[in-house]
């Protein structure tokens, strides 16, 4: 996954030659061959194991170069010269993304790395199945004359599937699966209405007190269940993905897929109806615990107290049963095996819905 150029210095000198101290003897010269230049070194990472997120390479894309933790390309560039020195860095995708250009600085005698994170192509927003790419990377002095260029394969990992990593260290980026604003969504929230008292759904109201506010959330949350399961919302089974680590990461149906497909596993229904809560202005979180998925939300605007369920039951159990099991189900617990992510809490990290196109 990564190429690399290097030139170590060579120095041939040319010298008289004499023979057993013969000075009749003619001299003989060669050319003399000039020091060469040092010359800087380049080391490529792509990727994850040279996977590409969708829902990574969208957040590193929207970040300033120098505050990203993680980047499609990675470029190290080693300077083995007694002066700083200045390389312009483009790396492109082909195919599948812009070209994002960085102008660099690198110590005498040091090293730095460079995370890049083109913006890409809605191609990739629509890409459903692991695909190979080609990487490209070139690099000129400020002058523009050619320094290094190569190439390196990446994988472009299907729009639907996260990578968690070891122990959920990734798990934040679930809320890139909370689309509020997708149409399908809003239509949901649209009959939703239709089961509410005075045919409104007003997320949390500051008039009211915390009581009543805990009130309206149970009613609301209940008329969403009840809506997706008139839509015949049920469990399926989906969460098979190919490529590189693929026992820390899996596919996720985005809600748009899981509502037109009426199909949706755990984590497909949690992230569903987080998208139908934070439509509403509410706060949901998804909780996590081995082997299973729950949505949750604030029950008022200024109260500790949430709401949990268990939405893999939407199309089996009413709601009041998936409020029990998911109660029960926590409680089996202990806190260390809970991951809890709160929705309002990545939104102010910069992780937003992955783009959703017609």
């Amino acid at each position: 996954m990564s190429a690399t150029a290097c030139a170590a210095l060579g120095l041939a000198l040319s010298l008289p030659a004499f023979a057993g101290g013969d000075f009749d003897r003619p001299e003989v010269t060669r050319n003399v061959r000039a020091p060469r230049t040092p010359e800087p070194t380049f080391k490529i990472e792509s990727g994850i194991d040279g996977d590409v997120f969708p829902a990574f390479a969208n957040y590193a894309s929207l970040q300033a170069p120098d505050q990203r933790k993680w980047g499609v390309v990675s470029v190290r560039v080693s300077n083995s010269t007694d002066t700083e020195q200045r390389y312009r860095i483009a790396v492109r995708v082909t195919g599948w993304s812009d070209e994002e250009v960085q102008i660099v600085t690198v110590p005498a005698g040091g090293a730095r790395s460079f995370l890049f994170a083109p913006t890409f192509l809605p191609r990739l927003y629509q890409n459903r199945e692991i695909t190979g790419a080609t990487a490209q990377v070139r690099v000129t002095d400020v002058a523009g004359d050619p320094i290094y260029s190569t190439t390196v394969p990446v994988r472009m990992r299907a729009v639907e599937d996260i990578f968690w990593g070891r122990g959920f260290k990734y798990a934040q980026f679930i809320a890139s699966w909370v689309t509020p604003h997708d149409a399908r969504v809003e239509q949901v929230l649209s009959r939703a209405k239709e089961l509410m008292p005075g045919r409104r759904l007003p997320g949390y109201e500051d008039w009211k007190d915390a009581a009543g506010q805990e009130r309206e959330t149970r009613l609301e949350a209940r008329a969403i269940y009840t809506a997706l399961q008139r839509q015949r919302l049920s469990y399926v089974k989906s969460s098979l993905t190919f490529g590189a680590n693929t026992a820390v990461s899996e596919r996720i149906r985005t809600p748009r897929e899981s509502i037109a497909a009426s199909s949706a596993n755990c984590i497909d229904a949690a992230v569903l109806f987080a998208s139908a809560f934070e439509n509403l202005g509410m706060e949901p979180m998804i909780v996590l615990v081995p082997g299973h998925a729950y949505v949750g939300v604030k029950s008022a605007e200024n109260s500790d107290k949430k709401l949990f369920i268990d939405v893999a039951l939407t199309g089996r159990f009413p709601f009041e049963g998936a409020v029990r099991s998911a109660e029960r189900g926590l409680a089996r617990f202990s806190e260390t095996q809970i991951t809890q992510i709160a929705i309002s809490d990545a939104r102010r990290a910069g992780i937003y819905p992955i783009p959703q196109l017609p």
